[in-house]
């Protein structure tokens, strides 16, 4: 079985924002190979956009980018009530407690850090993933193993169990 938000099997959609294109393809490298289906957006004001018109399962989110940063593009959707159950992790450089505490105050429900670790992304984001299942009665993730290496290590694989 693939990994989905509804029992039908269809891969569940992740939106990825940042303004760097290297961080854009590497996590829709990474999530691409897990099995989601990776939608990308290099501003705020196109995140909302792609929000508006197909909203995704899950959100990652850089919050330094010009324009309308990541805080403001969370506190956006959160305030919307047709998206304010998406699943949003602020992936980010910033690193110290105020940030983090700005993030969840705009509306994250997660916070990761630059450099990423591929391990701790694959379970955040299944963990988002099913978190969101719990709340809205749908099941994004069905049937999914992830293995990770040892303690430290970076490597991660999800698959489908048979």
């Amino acid at each position: 079985m693939n990994q989905g938000p509804d029992s039908a099997g269809h891969p569940a959609r992740i939106l990825v924002v940042d303004d760097d294109r290297d961080n854009r393809e590497v996590l829709g490298l990474v999530l691409g190979c897990e099995g989601f289906v990776v939608l990308t957006a290099a501003s705020g004001e196109e995140a909302l956009e792609i929000v508006a018109q197909q909203p995704p399962d899950l959100i990652l989110l850089d919050v330094m980018m010009p324009g309308m940063n990541g805080y403001k593009v969370a506190a956006r959707i959160k305030g919307t009530p047709a998206t304010k159950n998406i699943p949003i992790m602020m992936v980010t450089a910033l690193d110290d407690s105020a940030s983090r505490t700005r993030a969840l105050n705009a509306g994250a429900d997660d916070f990761l850090a630059k450099p990423l670790d591929r391990a701790e992304l694959c379970v955040r984001v299944r963990n988002l993933l099913r978190l969101r299942t719990r709340g809205s009665g749908v099941r994004l993730v069905e049937g999914v193993r992830c293995e990770c290496g040892a303690a430290g290590e970076s490597s991660c694989s999800c698959s489908p169990q048979e």
